[in-house]
């Protein structure tokens, strides 16, 4: 996305982002057009962002390194589980009797859960499970989700085919 339609984005839009400590750090169009240069290229040059944002390297490389701090992105090589060994993947509806904060915090903890969504729906928190087969999902559902202290019940929808997988949703 170009810098002039980053610049038009709405105050309310960016101040609904919340940092990894509470509060909620400014993102002004400058800050925006950078993640979205990461966004299209991970390992795109300080210097080739630079250009395309209007600030020099050594300006990019600090506000990088302040949006990583202030927990507004990350910078992470994603694969296909497949390729890497891990042949099954599942995601799992879970509902739960008490506080809802512990049983998440106990799922964020588990190696094999890549992400953790409390919700307003059916289920209480969603987690996708990644593992590297049929008995390993089994395992860490059955003996470890399921074993969790608040946890009533659980679904799980095991995927068949990863059709898409991408980070690319820019700043809107």
């Amino acid at each position: 996305m170009h810098s002039e339609a980053v610049a038009s984005r709405s105050a309310e839009q960016r101040d609904s982002r919340e940092s990894r400590n509470g509060s909620t750090p400014h993102l002004d169009a400058v800050s925006l057009a950078i993640i979205e240069q990461l966004q299209e290229d991970g390992r795109r040059p300080y210097a080739a962002i630079g250009k395309a944002v209007g600030l020099s390297e050594a300006a990019v490389r600090q506000r990088v390194q302040k949006l990583l701090d202030q927990g507004v992105m990350q910078i992470v090589a994603v694969t296909d589980p497949l390729t890497v060994g891990f042949r099954r993947q599942a995601m799992v509806g879970v509902n739960v009797e008490g506080d809802v904060e512990n049983v998440a915090d106990a799922l964020t903890a588990m190696q094999e859960v890549e992400y953790v969504v409390m919700t307003a729906g059916s289920y209480d928190l969603l987690a996708e499970i990644v593992c590297e087969d049929d008995d390993h999902l089994l395992d860490v559902i059955n003996k470890r989700i399921r074993a969790l202290p608040g946890v009533r019940s659980t679904e799980s929808f095991v995927y068949l085919k990863l059709k898409k997988q991408t980070y690319m949703w820019g700043t809107r």
